[in-house]
């Protein structure tokens, strides 16, 4: 007989999101992406960092009142980090991720082709940002859903 206490394919995938999420460096927030196709294949993971070639000893992890002092200018978001590592084209594929993407991510998702996003959390909910995302999402519809599953971060 066989076992019946295993993941779910949500918490599978949301587990790898979370896993390379522990590969950031921001001292603050860690975000991890996971693209899954149509046959439950991982075809592209991400998480947020500084672009390749670029030394994060020097450039900042901080906030800062200036844009080129701070993070933000130079900080690639774990979902852009997943498309651009995707192995096959993502028409109607699923992002997992780990914090639900801003509005500039999710101009590139809907680019993509994904069709659903799951994510973990929503600390962001109903900033401007949060407010224009879910606006694309819908308009372009393009399910979104809150993670039902193991509580990974405990």
């Amino acid at each position: 007989m066989k076992r019946t206490d295993y993941i779910t394919w949500d918490e599978y995938f949301m587990g790898v999101a979370l896993l390379s999420a522990k590969r950031s460096k921001d001292p603050n927030t860690q975000v991890g992406a996971c693209l899954v196709n149509t046959e439950k294949r991982i075809v592209g993971i991400g998480y947020n960092g500084f672009p390749r070639h670029i030394d994060d000893d020097v450039f900042p992890w901080k906030d800062a009142e200036k844009l080129y002092d701070s993070k933000y200018a130079y900080v690639v978001h774990a979902e852009a980090n997943a498309i651009l590592n995707a192995t096959t084209p993502l028409v109607d594929a699923i992002v997992y991720v780990t914090l639900f993407p801003c509005h500039e991510c999710v101009k590139l998702l809907i680019q993509s082709g994904i069709k659903e996003v799951v994510y973990y959390a929503d600390k962001y909910n109903n900033t401007e940002s949060n407010i224009a995302a879910k606006k694309m999402l819908d308009a372009a519809k393009i399910k979104y859903r809150k993670f039902v599953g193991v509580d990974f971060i405990k």
